[in-house]
């Protein structure tokens, strides 16, 4: 063996432990933990009562689409001057489409007020079909930066029946809440206080759209 490779041969021990080194110094992070929150669906029935019969139709909860910047699970917020942001080392359990087709399917479903409601997953047919925009569902900041935020939450929602694909009703759920405090927790608060009026308004609409639809197929079939 040459005097070189015998130089490389000792050096290799002390190059690999470097390799490591670096490797583990890499692994390391000082960056906080990703702080992960969820919202809940509204545990009450869309009109605070069950004084009237559940429609005779079952429904789908299409995959809802997100308006710009808004199919992320990071949380956003708007700045002054229409900046866009998100806040740091927090995140949503899931992407915002994902989310609310979550919390829309269980409110529907805890409403009682169809014969059964199906996510967009589901493998059966359905009468009705719910297509849902996220328009907004933000932390607004654009009146200033040291103030606690508006929370917005904003659904644009088209009910179509599934056979002939026709349009029954479009209609805007929304909500809002400020945040009691200029803080995460406080701003998550806001968010579920904004997104229950927002379910709440969809599922009082969706079923009043479904309730005229059947009462006007009643209408026509009389002779």
């Amino acid at each position: 063996m040459s005097p070189t490779c015998k130089h490389l041969w000792r050096l290799a021990p002390v190059l690999l432990g470097l390799a490591v080194a670096g490797c583990s110094s890499l692994l390391r992070s000082d960056a906080p933990p990703v702080q992960i929150y969820t919202l809940r669906p509204v545990a009450v029935p869309s009109d605070g009562s069950q004084t009237h019969p559940a429609v005779a139709a079952s429904l789908r909860v299409a995959q809802p689409l997100a308006g710009p910047g808004l199919g992320t699970a990071q949380i956003v917020l708007l700045q002054p001057d229409h900046r866009m942001n998100v806040y740091a080392a927090s995140a949503w359990a899931a992407d915002a489409p994902a989310l609310i087709e979550s919390l829309v399917t269980q409110t529907l479903r805890a409403a009682d007020e169809w014969s059964s409601v199906a996510d967009a997953e589901s493998p059966f047919p359905a009468d009705y079909l719910l297509q849902i925009s996220i328009r907004r569902f933000d932390a607004d900041y654009s009146a200033g930066i040291e103030a606690p935020p508006t929370v917005h939450v904003t659904l644009d929602c088209i009910l179509g029946a599934e056979e002939g694909r026709t349009v029954v009703a479009s209609f805007v759920a929304e909500g809002s809440a400020t945040a009691d405090a200029n803080k995460l927790s406080g701003v998550v608060d806001a968010f579920q206080q904004a997104t229950d009026q927002a379910l709440a308004s969809l599922s009082r609409q969706a079923f009043a759209a479904a309730q005229r639809a059947a009462s006007r197929r009643a209408v026509s079939a009389d002779p």
